[in-house]
């Protein structure tokens, strides 16, 4: 356990202090070091976040699961109202707080874990059944989900309903069960993106990508080219060119191929392996925690980290068509910055009394039973 809490602690640091090098370099030619200090800001109070989600006890999240999902759920709904939901390229994501941006969409991605993984420790011997298993924690994930996909945000809708389905499966869910409403929520999203034309177009122009380098598919080519022009080693860093009015969003959604074309290829990879490992990690201490509880929650907390760097690389390198998410850790962002450092340290506190909670055990075992209370005192 306590190689893969090193591990983990590495990993996240590691990305952390790439992150903030990039943001500077992708942002200092348009605002200078304004990005930086906010993003630095927002790092300050999820590293408190992260702090104080290791000390506490994670089992304490039982007792707030419900009220943090019926949060999630209210600023959801309030982001969708004009006036109160900032409206940008289209999509209410942000509530606007004075200065300060929050997107609820990514507290509800915590909150929805949290619930599934209350849900499936409470109900747990309900779970391999059709009622149990699905209709509870299904309406849980159609509400949030829902939301989220009428702000619009297909990005961040696919990414959790991934996830929600591999917590379920984790849980004991049957496949027979999961399946046909993942079929109906994938011909959903097909028919909605055929009456989306600027969605179709993406995903049409992916599939013709060169044909549409001038187009829809702009961002995705630019991506493509910064990428090639750094090669093995790099142009150097600040040394890149796509950042200067080129490759949109190079900032957020699109600072990995600043990495690449700045850093070269040996980084990226390097990127793809700090990812693999820390959700390799993560997933160890998910199975090693003392409860069923702690298995879900590390496991929902693992993957969601996981799948959100694969969709944004997947998006940048072109092998997945144009999605908004930001890339864990790096991306310009302080809400994902924030809800993604709280989420280490959940992991955290599970490695932490998972430890505890074995060597406690092996003492026992090791004392004997003549150590154990009698059961005639």
């Amino acid at each position: 356990m306590k190689l893969a809490t090193t591990l983990l602690v590495f990993c996240v640091t590691a990305l952390l202090a790439l992150g903030m090098v990039m943001l500077y370099s992708s942002s200092m030619a348009q605002v200078g070091p304004r990005y930086l200090m906010t993003q630095l800001a927002c790092c300050a109070m999820g590293l408190v976040a992260c702090g104080v989600g290791a000390c506490l006890d994670y089992r304490w999240l039982k007792k707030v699961a419900w009220p943090l999902l019926g949060l999630a759920i209210i600023l959801l709904i309030l982001v969708l109202i004009p006036g109160i939901g900032k409206k940008v390229h289209g999509a209410r994501r942000w509530i606007v707080f004075g200065g300060l941006r929050f997107q609820p969409s990514e507290l509800a991605k915590l909150a929805l874990i949290i619930a599934l993984a209350y849900y499936g420790e409470r109900f747990q011997k309900w779970m391999p059944t059709f009622r149990g298993g699905l209709l509870g924690p299904g309406a849980m994930i159609v509400v949030v989900l829902g939301l989220i996909f009428v702000e619009p945000d297909r990005g961040a809708t696919i990414l959790m309903a991934a996830v929600s389905t591999i917590l379920l499966l984790v849980a004991g869910v049957r496949w027979r069960f999961v399946a046909p409403p993942f079929c109906l929520a994938v011909a959903g999203l097909v028919i909605s993106l055929w009456r989306d034309p600027m969605r179709f177009g993406r995903v049409f122009g992916w599939w013709h990508l060169e044909q549409n380098q001038n187009g829809v598919n702009y961002q995705a080519w630019q991506g493509m080219l910064a990428l090639g022009a750094g090669g093995w080693n790099g142009l150097g860093l600040g040394q890149g060119r796509q950042k200067f009015d080129f490759l949109p969003e190079h900032d957020t959604d699109f600072i990995f191929a600043v990495i690449g074309e700045e850093l070269g290829v040996i980084a990226t990879v390097l990127i793809v392996v700090a990812f693999v490992t820390l959700v390799i990690c993560g997933v160890y201490i998910a199975w090693n925690s003392p409860d069923v509880f702690g298995l879900l929650l590390g496991s929902g907390i693992s993957f969601l980290i996981g799948m959100q760097a694969f969709i944004n690389i997947g998006v940048v390198t072109s092998a997945l068509p144009n999605k908004g998410l930001p890339l864990p850790f790096i991306s310009y962002g302080g809400s994902n910055l924030l809800i993604m450092l709280a989420c280490v340290g959940v992991l955290l506190s599970i490695a932490r009394h998972g430890r505890v909670g074995r060597v406690a055990l092996e003492n026992e075992e090791l004392a004997g039973p003549e150590a154990s209370p009698s059961l005639t005192a």
